[in-house]
């Protein structure tokens, strides 16, 4: 308890200390540009930070981190902008937003679809400020007992959540899942340096883009429909609410508490990101949902999962960050070549030589979440009047953005064409009744699990026996099986009750 109290107090000098103008003016310009290129398809918080880096290499330490930090926290939340509006996720990170918040807007509920958004974003980052603040060394060491079995189950695990995330039936859901996983699989092997299954195009060698392939599947397929589509859906020309009613918002407390705890446990395992955490918190929240029919029909409960999953991730993936000088994900990475560059080493010696520094980041983190708050609801009555837009001009412009997104990852025009070759599968994918998103999870989770799958092998020569003997693998073993019994059981008894439904209505007058 007294160790409680003295971070508290740390945190409330350094917290004061950070509330001077010309930080606070950074923090907002850098929030609001963040949400800005996170809303633009393509254009990730990795890729803001990284040019940014070697902008803010002159400056201040702390200047140039309240920088990145308003960067990071405005491009994760930024991502749901587009994805509720368009059904075109901004980043990797707002995927699973799409899927119920666009559903929303289509019913005319943009600006809540925004509100519940920005809510549950700004309750995730101070949820993951304050497990950042108070947890730091427990979720750290925590992290550091995960292997190779730890991490090759995780990645096990995200392919078969892709059962819940596939709106009709699970199995299409595992197709996809594993589909991503063989494309994830092109390109140079990371441990033994040679290509596969690249057909002799060395374009191939450095393997698929998450990027370009994430913008094609999401994208394209709109595009497509939007401009083929005879009727076109209702236009929002006002938004009535932008907050949703306390009576909502406390309805979601449980989701929102779990979603919290999810994103934050994700972001301390090296190398899961924002994106893995918003999926497995959706699909965790339809499991244990009282209405699980409702989803994929506009649900505010599966917006609110993966708003704060995806933003309570940025607090975790700091933790392993800070504590052992290992990034939790791509942006991390990042920020943590520019602690190296500004002289600050993270690492547990971090509390001891430099303690001010680490309530410093926390602070930085409550603050760009205020002002992420206030920026998004401010967004929120401008954004949804983009609908009123002719599909004729807003698509193009949709697509040409598209387009600058693919190609500003590595300047290749390869990308582009392997955006529109991903477009043209989603789009028949999409009219056999699969969903983008397994796919999207498979890219994501496949290099995770072939290099560790191949070391945990190497390791342990040949043998299965870890998956029993070690706690934690045993563990998410148990956790897979339930996942794939639990679906395929409930996949079985839905034609049952389909056959009891037209029983009674055959007998009923």
């Amino acid at each position: 308890m007294h160790q409680v109290l003295d971070a508290l107090t740390f945190f409330g000098r350094e917290l004061i200390h950070m509330l001077s103008l010309p930080l606070l003016l950074a923090s907002g310009v850098s929030v609001l540009a963040g949400i800005i290129v996170g809303a633009l398809p393509g254009l990730t918080a990795t890729l803001a930070v990284s040019l940014l880096v070697g902008i803010t290499y002159s400056f201040d330490t702390t200047l140039a981190l309240v920088i990145l930090i308003g960067i990071y926290v405005g491009g994760v939340y930024g991502g749901s902008q587009t994805a509720i509006l368009l059904n075109i996720p901004g980043t990797p990170a707002s995927a699973a937003s799409a899927i119920e918040g666009n559903l929303l807007a289509r019913r005319g509920l943009a600006g809540q679809a925004i509100g519940i958004a920005t809510l549950s974003s700004f309750v995730g980052t101070l949820f993951g400020a304050l497990m950042l603040l108070v947890a730091s060394p427990l979720l750290g060491s925590i992290a550091l007992r995960f292997g190779s079995w730890e991490y090759f189950l995780l990645a096990v695990f995200g392919v078969m959540i892709c059962g819940s995330l596939a709106a009709g039936n699970p199995i299409k859901g595992w197709i996809g899942g594993f589909m991503g996983l063989m494309f994830a699989m092109i390109g140079m092997d990371a441990m033994q340096g040679f290509a596969r299954f690249t057909f002799g195009q060395f374009q191939l060698n450095g393997g698929i883009s998450l990027i370009p392939a994430m913008i094609g599947l999401f994208a394209i397929p709109e595009i497509i429909d939007s401009l083929t589509r005879k009727e076109r859906p209702a236009v929002i020309r006002k938004v009535i609410s932008v907050l949703p009613r306390w009576s909502s918002f406390k309805r979601h407390l449980p989701t929102t508490f779990r979603s919290g705890i999810i994103g934050t446990a994700i972001g301390i395992v090296p190398g899961a990101g924002e994106d893995i955490a918003a999926w497995v918190s959706y699909a965790n929240a339809k499991r244990f949902s009282k209405a699980p029919e409702l989803y994929g029909t506009g649900c505010e409960e599966g917006l609110v999962a993966s708003e704060v999953a995806n933003n309570t991730c940025i607090g975790g993936a700091l933790v392993p960050l800070l504590t052992l000088a290992i990034p939790g994900g791509s942006v991390s990475a990042v920020i943590l070549g520019a602690l190296f560059i500004h002289n600050v080493r993270p690492g547990p010696l971090l509390f001891t030589e430099q303690p001010e520094f680490f309530y410093q980041i926390v602070a930085m983190l409550v603050i760009a979440a205020v002002f992420m708050l206030f920026g998004g609801l401010a967004a929120a009555r401008i954004l949804p009047h983009v609908l009123q837009v002719p599909v004729g001009v807003l698509m193009p412009v949709i697509t040409v953005l598209c387009v600058v997104g693919a190609f500003a990852v590595s300047s290749r025009i390869f990308d582009v064409y392997l955006m529109f070759a991903f477009g043209l599968l989603g789009y028949f994918l999409k009219r056999f009744g699969y969903t983008p998103a397994p796919i999207v999870l498979g890219l994501i989770l496949g290099p995770m699990a072939d290099e560790n799958l191949r070391r945990a092998l190497y390791l342990s020569d040949g043998s299965l026996m870890p998956l029993l003997t070690r706690p934690i693998s045993l563990i998410l073993t148990s956790v897979i099986l339930v996942t794939v019994l639990g679906s395929l059981a409930q996949l079985m008894r839905r034609p049952r009750r389909d056959g009891s439904r037209r029983e009674v209505s055959a007998e009923t007058p």
